[in-house]
C-alpha cells in the first residue's frame, strides 16, 4: 500500500487554510469579529502561538484585521497594505516557532563549543557590544543592531564562517513579512529590557567558560524571546 503522502506546507499555513474555510462560514464570526485565539486553538486542536502566526498570515492576505486590545476582525475589503489572495509559503517566511526551534539548537551548541577558549579580545568586543545594546535600551531605542552584532560575535568565536552565516541568515528572517508583522503587533519597549538582562546572563557565562551555562542562558534567551512575542498584547 502507498504510504499517506508527506504535508510539506507550513504548519501556520495550514491553519491559516482551516481559518479561511471557517471565515467563508456566514454565521462563523457574528459581527465580523473571530473567536478569540485561545478558543480557535480548542476548535482546531492546535497551539495558540500557531494561530497567532496563521492570523497574521490572513492579515497580510487583506482577509482579516487585528486590532490591538479588540481582537481579529474579518475585512470586507482588502486591506491597505495587505496582499491580496492566498499567499504561498515563500511569500511569508519561515515559522517564527521553528526559527526559534533551529536558533536554540545551533546557537546554544555555538555558546557551549566557544565558552572553553574564547580569546579575551573577543570577550572584550563582546562586552562592548552588550555594554552598547544596554546604553540604547536606557534611552528608550530599539537595539537592533546592537542585538544582531551580540549574536553573530558569539558565533564568530567559532571560526567557522557557516556556522556564522546561518546564525545571520536565521536571525534576519525576523524581516520576513509574517515575522515582521508579528513584532509591530506584539512586540514593545519592555521586551527589550528583559532581553538585555538575558543577554548579560550569556555574557557572564562565557566569560566564567561555563560551557554548560552558556548553553542554557542562549537556549533559554531564545526560547523567552519568542514566549514575550507570542503572549504578549499591546495596549
Amino acid at each position: 500500500m502507498a504510504g499517506k503522502p508527506i504535508e510539506t506546507r507550513r504548519l501556520y499555513l495550514q491553519i491559516a487554510d482551516k481559518l479561511r474555510a471557517l471565515i467563508d462560514d456566514k454565521g462563523f464570526a457574528p459581527n465580523g469579529r473571530l473567536p478569540s485565539e485561545r478558543e480557535l486553538a480548542l476548535m482546531l486542536g492546535v497551539s495558540r502561538p500557531s494561530v497567532r502566526e496563521a492570523l497574521v498570515a490572513l492579515e497580510l492576505e487583506g482577509r482579516v484585521e487585528i486590532r490591538m486590545g479588540s481582537g481579529v476582525y474579518i475585512c470586507a475589503a482588502p486591506a491597505p497594505g495587505s496582499r491580496p489572495g492566498v499567499l504561498a509559503d515563500t511569500e511569508l517566511g519561515e515559522s517564527p516557532l521553528e526559527i526559534t526551534t533551529a536558533r536554540m539548537v545551533i546557537e546554544g551548541a555555538i555558546a557551549a563549543s566557544v565558552a572553553a577558549f574564547a580569546k579575551p579580545k573577543a570577550l572584550r568586543a563582546l562586552r562592548d557590544i552588550y555594554e552598547d545594546m544596554a546604553k540604547q535600551v536606557a534611552n528608550g531605542q530599539i537595539p537592533l543592531a546592537a542585538d544582531r552584532a551580540f549574536h553573530l560575535a558569539v558565533a564568530q568565536m567559532s571560526g567557522n564562517d557557516v556556522l556564522v552565516r546561518t546564525v545571520a541568515s536565521l536571525f534576519d528572517e525576523r524581516h520576513s513579512p509574517l515575522s515582521s508583522t508579528l513584532r509591530g503587533h506584539f512586540e514593545g519597549e519592555e521586551t527589550w529590557a528583559d532581553a538585555l538582562s538575558e543577554h548579560k546572563d550569556i555574557l557572564d557565562a562565557l566569560e566564567a567558560r561555563d560551557a554548560i551555562q552558556a548553553q542554557a542562558c542562549m537556549q533559554r534567551h531564545l526560547k523567552a524571546s519568542y514566549e514575550r512575542l507570542m503572549t504578549r498584547r499591546k495596549h
